[in-house]
């Protein structure tokens, strides 16, 4: 018989408060009290320092492959310095208000680690860039626009030489230029070891008291789905209160000392405010992947997991797509990985169905009873975390209830349930930009989220709350007929996994709804034992055994949904990937339905036309 997740995992009760209004619309509340929290980051920080000051807190790989490792207390003394070096710039004025930001503009690393927690010290406002916006881009137009608004009076790289065209559009802003090693040709820079090397001085715990719970600890750019970012203020407030409020829900993170490994970018509030202050308040150890969801980079995930036992592990769905492979064909990588594993977190988007089967599957198979898997919802406005699992579940959907903390109203309207938030998680708004704060709050001062959601049982709340997809991404068909994307789209990767990495559906206006997919290379070729060589990917999804799975999957789907807002008649496979300069795509992997629609008008038209041949798929009846 399989056993039940492991007992020694405690969650808090699962319970909710529900408050019903006379329009219908419901308020929901933890009945849990939001407990005392620190006034900056920084506390715990010098807490466990204090306490276990030879406990490892953050490790990279050197060049040589192994492991760099840093100590809290080595940590502390590090950021000490760097706080230093940017007081000596004048980054903070007599007042104590910050004059300049710090922007960082690459990948996840120790010295990117210590120059945000240098900066949070000290009251100084740091920007961690999507790395995408400096070597995915042609034009950097994304990245001036950003310099633009916030200003730094200096920026970071690690490779000086990998970043250089985008160092040299922040030279020319007058910014100076700070990289770790390989020093671009041309530009004036200033080694990161120049800034560790700053001796303090009593002005750092001086700027350091001054540091309140309002005092802006980040600005998180987001696209959202209209193209220029947006920059989230990101307050000491909201990030402390977040932390106390997981801990209250998930006590057993106090029990012992977590481990992750994670890849997931800190210019996202997923990877760098959830897990990297999970570790930060609870004295954990996080292990920087220098792997990631990619061809030829699930590689050094894969290498680091040969080496590291999580006791948490974070990841999107589409890491988990190309992590599993490697997991089901080798028992050595599996007993490594679920070892010491506390839970499976996933985030960004719901996981599939048959991505969960197979993860119960492999956790039954290594250990002999199923791992806790769970997530939570919110955005990069609420840093992050708004409803979280914390009581078992047996599918993907369900985000959890209210965090101590936290109101969630539930406002109906379009057949849908309209999310919005209060809370001291809650940005006060987006930088610089006074008329979008504005429309972003309602009338009581909820923050309008623009996501949608319901009961999963009705007569049962403290079951959770299901994710009902995105309000703006929802359309209605000629009919009439609204087609709640979020569902469906989840719904349609399973029934023909694995061919599917992404979908978009189409239909606003139209008679039937079709599908344009970016398809997973590796699932097609899992359809086709007889390939004994490489194929390109046009070549590969004009294959009879993936449009043959296309066909079958889509039309077990059609029969057990007849109607019209469910059944999905046509289809087309893309070769071209999602493209993040057109905001597609975020570096996290969440597609952007409306971004694609717009610039791939030419496709939908092709999907529609009533001549459509090859390579557009039309589902039988």
């Amino acid at each position: 018989m399989t056993k039940a997740p492991h007992a020694a995992l405690n969650f808090a009760p699962a319970a909710v408060d529900i408050e019903t209004l006379g329009n219908g619309t419901r308020i929901l509340r933890s009945p849990q009290v939001l407990d005392p929290y620190p006034g900056s980051v920084i506390q715990p920080l010098r807490r466990w320092a204090d306490r276990e000051p030879s406990r490892i807190f953050l490790a990279e790989r050197s060049r040589d492959r192994d492991w760099r490792k840093l100590s809290y207390q080595e940590t502390l003394a590090s950021i000490t310095a760097i706080s230093q070096a940017f007081l000596d710039r004048g980054l903070l004025n007599e007042n104590h208000r910050f004059t300049s930001t710090v922007a960082i503009l690459s990948d996840n690393g120790i010295d990117n680690a210590l120059i945000q927690l240098a900066a949070m010290q000290i009251g100084v406002p740091v920007v961690p860039v999507s790395p995408a916006y400096s070597l995915m881009s042609k034009d950097h137009a994304r990245l001036k626009y950003i310099l633009d608004i916030v200003s730094p009076g200096l920026v970071y790289a690690e490779d000086g030489q990998r970043f250089e065209g985008a160092l040299a559009v922040a030279a020319e802003k007058g910014c100076e230029v700070v990289v770790g090693n390989h020093p671009p040709s041309g530009i004036s820079t200033t080694p990161f070891a120049s800034l560790e090397g700053t001796p303090p001085s009593e002005a750092v715990e001086t700027a350091y008291r001054h540091v309140t719970p309002e005092s802006t600890a980040k600005i998180l750019f987001t696209s959202g789905s209209t193209g220029s970012p947006k920059g989230v203020i990101n307050t000491q407030r909201m990030l402390c209160s977040n932390q106390q409020a997981i801990g209250q829900i998930w006590p057993f993170l106090k029990k012992r000392p977590q481990t992750i490994l994670d890849w997931l970018p800190w210019n996202h509030t997923f990877g760098g405010n959830h897990n990297f202050n999970m570790m930060l308040f609870n004295g954990g150890t996080i292990y920087i992947d220098d792997g990631k969801p990619a061809p030829g980079l699930i590689e050094r995930t894969v290498a680091n997991l040969r080496e590291i036992s999580p006791t948490l592990y974070f990841n999107v769905p589409r890491g988990f797509d190309m992590l599993l492979p490697y997991l089901e064909k080798d028992p050595a990588l599996q007993d490594r990985f679920f070892r010491n594993l506390d839970l499976i977190f996933y985030a960004g988007a719901a996981l599939p169905e048959n991505l969960w089967k197979r993860l119960e599957t492999l956790a039954i198979r290594s250990r002999g009873e199923r791992v806790h898997m769970v997530s939570a919802w919110g955005s990069t406005e609420t840093a992050p975390m708004v409803t979280s699992v914390h009581f078992p579940i047996d599918r993907a959907g369900v985000i959890g209830l209210p965090a101590p903390g936290s109101e969630l109203k539930m406002v109906p309207g379009s057949g849908k349930l309209e999310l919005r938030v209060k809370g001291p998680n809650v940005t006060p708004g987006y930088y610089k930009d006074p008329e979008l704060t504005a429309a972003s709050f309602d009338e009581n001062g909820y923050y309008c989220i623009g996501d949608a959601g319901k009961l999963a049982d009705d007569n049962r709340p403290e079951k959770g709350i299901v994710f009902d997809g995105r309000v703006s991404e929802n359309f209605k068909l000629a009919s009439g007929s609204w087609v709640h994307v979020g569902t469906l789209r989840l719904d349609l990767i399973s029934a023909v996994a694995p061919v599917i990495q992404d979908a978009v559906i189409t239909g606003h206006d139209r008679d039937e709804l079709g599908l344009l997919v970016f398809p997973n290379p590796m699932g097609c070729k899992s359809l086709c034992p007889d390939l004994t060589e490489e194929i390109s990917l046009p070549d590969l999804i004009r294959r009879p055994e993936v449009r043959e799975r296309v066909e079958k999957g889509l039309t077990e789907h059609n029969r057990r949904h007849r109607g019209s807002s469910r059944q999905v008649t046509r289809v087309l496979l893309m070769c071209e990937p999602p493209d993040i300069d057109a905001n597609e795509i975020t570096d996290k992997g969440y597609i952007n339905q409306r971004a694609v629609l717009d610039r791939r008008v030419d496709l939908v038209e092709r999907l529609y036309a009533a001549d459509a041949t090859e390579p557009v798929l039309i589902i039988p009846d």
